[in-house]
């Protein structure tokens, strides 16, 4: 079951609706400004669910994703990536890193909502 959520995008106004959509749909968000700083929250407390900006200073979504999923913690966890890419050779590389899925932005916090639901 999900409920406990780290969200990880370094822009603030993302930071706010995720947030806002994922705290008003019952869970409990952990929030993070970048790569780094989302590894640091992971590791230090499990969380039920990842969500990660790909574009990020220092360690991009993908590279979080890897460190990750070589943590026994964290090897079944999903984690999502949120991103402005949608070409096949992204998809193939979050794929390879061992994200669970992707979301698109802009983002669509309803979608957001069921897709969580869906997941747990």
């Amino acid at each position: 079951m999900i409920r406990h959520i780290l969200a990880i995008d370094d822009s603030a106004a993302m930071r706010q609706i995720l947030a806002a959509t994922l705290t008003g749909a019952g869970y409990q968000v952990t929030l993070a400004a970048d790569g780094d700083e989302g590894l640091e929250n992971a590791l230090a407390m499990p969380f039920d669910l990842v969500l990660t900006d790909q574009h990020m200073p220092g360690r991009s979504g993908l590279d979080l994703i890897a460190a990750l999923r070589g943590n026994p913690s964290y090897r079944d966890t999903p984690i999502l990536v949120l991103t402005t890419e949608s070409g096949e050779p992204f998809k193939a590389a979050a794929r390879d890193a061992g994200a669970t899925g992707w979301i698109e932005k802009p983002l669509d916090p309803d979608m957001l909502t069921e897709l969580v639901a869906a997941l747990a």
